[in-house]
């Protein structure tokens, strides 16, 4: 048997590749298909099916487009009501790739449609070696019950028909066999995600908290509790993958753009994408542009933040990082970039166009600030639970997909200091940015901080033009952040580009009086929560 998981960082999603006797079959695949195909190619194998454990929210799959190079079938659950050509599969059925059996089992709950596959090696056993749960049972979580209120059905319907799944079908399978889940820690198909990638059903029926014996009716209450925000590109996403998206390689490249062609589409209502490190955005960036750097979870955040069909034009450091944000950006069903800015901020200052900055400082400065009873208004936006768990006394919490449709309740005459910091429990990620409503009036840096109970920092604010901006930045180390370099166990997991120096520099341009960094900030534990 040949077994391979491609883990793509970014959207914390893992894909499969399985073969035997020259044939092989993929699982659940990631848009941009071209590393398949390659390493099927290599193994001497040929694609005969591609799987689909269920129709996918967070990214748009790539299974038309690889079946349409490949001549493979398309497999989903009997439930998907795909409209393209494919097997509607159902329990029990059995799928032969050489010597391999992949064998169907039914596990809705995640979605209606949702299956796992049994993996038997005929060489070996007749037994299961291994399973891929798709959103079903994830290593040390399971699937979020919320994200199909659509289709009719609720979040407690659904979690009673996970909980049948899991204790009727999965925790039957025998402790050995091994765990291959479709996303890890970092997704929002989830909620406690482990940063491992695989496990064994053993391993799971210890330490996995939704497995522990409970009443279904505590379990549906527990996983239909405190759940995250669905991002609104969710819904769009699965609808995509229902009707099947062209393969990547049919999107046209954007154009090269001017200066003035650039501003001229920003007058004109289309949104410029700034994908530079967030030391890069604050320098110096196009007035009114969105700043998600490309280090990091840059395509989840960007559909969070950006409704499809938005004209994008792109502003980047190089060409290739332009073709880097186009795939992304397709990866979640953002097809419409109409350019990118030729040559960068370097031709946009050569042409003598006006240019934004957000002075920023080390995070310390703001704790002093803070005890110098600073005027400050503090915005927290991370997510309830995060806040909840800890937070800078007297921040105010709006979690960031909410903060632009929120920001009429701030006082934009104030200097504010926007709070951001790890977008879930584990610790991983650090937000992103919002599109300022107008030149000069709001805008945020994405920053982020190893190792620190609060990676508090960052952002923000601008009202006219007598107040000050007001910018704070957590150092974090330097890190490469393109998503898969190697040695980089941070690739992908949402921490930007910028080093210890690159902060004090930074300050330091700012003009602003900055001490060493001495620690992190104060929280306000929960007990405090309501009274801050």
């Amino acid at each position: 048997m040949y077994f391979k998981q491609f883990y793509l960082g970014c959207l914390a999603h893992a894909s499969y590749l399985i073969g035997s006797d020259g044939e092989a079959a993929v699982v659940d695949p990631q848009r941009d298909v071209d590393q398949y195909i390659a390493e099927a190619e290599a193994e001497g194998m040929i694609i005969k099916y591609v799987i689909e454990t269920h129709l996918h929210a967070d990214f748009v799959s790539g299974h038309r487009g690889l079946a349409a190079r490949t001549g493979a079938e398309i497999v989903f659950g009997a439930n998907a009501g795909a409209t393209f050509p494919h097997r509607a599969a159902r329990e029990g059925e059995e799928i032969r790739v050489g010597k391999l059996v992949l064998r169907i089992l039914e596990t809705p709950g995640h979605t209606p449609e949702s299956i796992s596959v049994l993996v038997v090696d005929t060489e070996v056993s007749e037994e299961p070696l291994k399973v891929l749960t798709g959103d079903a049972l994830f290593i040390g979580d399971v699937g979020r019950p919320d994200l199909v209120g659509s289709k009719g059905y609720t979040a407690q319907q659904m979690a009673g028909m996970l909980y049948d799944s899991l204790h009727g079908n999965l925790l039957k399978l025998n402790d050995a066999v091994e765990v291959y889940p479709a996303h890890g820690a970092g997704s929002l198909c989830g909620r406690n995600m482990s940063k491992e990638k695989s496990s064994t059903i053993g391993e799971q029926r210890k330490f996995n908290y939704a497995l522990k014996e409970m009443p279904k009716e505590e379990f549906i209450r527990m996983m239909t509790t405190d759940l995250p925000e669905v991002p609104a590109y969710f819904m769009k996403d699965a609808e995509i993958n229902r009707t099947g998206a062209a393969g990547i390689e049919t999107l046209l490249r954007p154009a090269r753009l001017t200066p003035e062609e650039v501003n001229q589409l920003a007058q004109a209502g289309h949104l410029i994408l700034d994908a530079r490190p967030a030391a890069d955005f604050g320098n110096a960036h196009v007035p009114g542009a969105l700043n998600i750097g490309l280090g990091g979870q840059f395509a989840s955040w960007a559909g969070t933040l950006i409704p499809i069909g938005t004209p994008i034009v792109i502003v980047t450091e190089d060409e290739q990082c332009v073709d880097e944000a186009v795939t992304r950006l397709a990866r979640v069903g953002l097809e419409t970039v109409k350019g990118y800015l030729d040559g960068g901020m370097y031709e946009w200052d050569k042409a003598g166009l006006q240019s934004a900055a957000i002075p920023q400082m080390l995070a310390d400065e703001l704790l002093f600030q803070i005890q110098e009873g600073a005027d400050l208004q503090i915005i927290d936006v991370r997510r309830p639970a995060e806040f909840k768990a800890g937070h800078v006394p007297g921040g105010f919490n709006i979690q960031l997909a909410d903060l632009e449709k929120g920001i009429s309740e701030f006082d934009k005459d104030r200097p504010t200091a926007v709070v951001t910091g790890p977008l879930h429990l584990m610790g991983d990620q650090a937000a992103s940015g919002v599109r300022p409503s107008r030149p000069g009036s709001y805008g945020m840096v994405r920053v982020g901080l190893r190792g620190r109970p609060l990676t508090a920092t960052a952002a923000l604010v601008s009202g006219p033009a007598s107040a000050r901006p007001l910018a704070i930045d957590n150092p974090c180390p330097s890190d490469p952040v393109a998503a898969g370099k190697k040695g980089n166990p941070s690739a992908g997991l949402g921490w930007p580009s910028i080093s210890l120096s690159m902060a004090r520099k930074r300050s330091a341009s700012s003009r602003v009086i900055g001490r060493r960094c001495s620690g992190s900030l104060p929280m306000a534990s929960p007990r405090s929560a309501a009274a801050a």
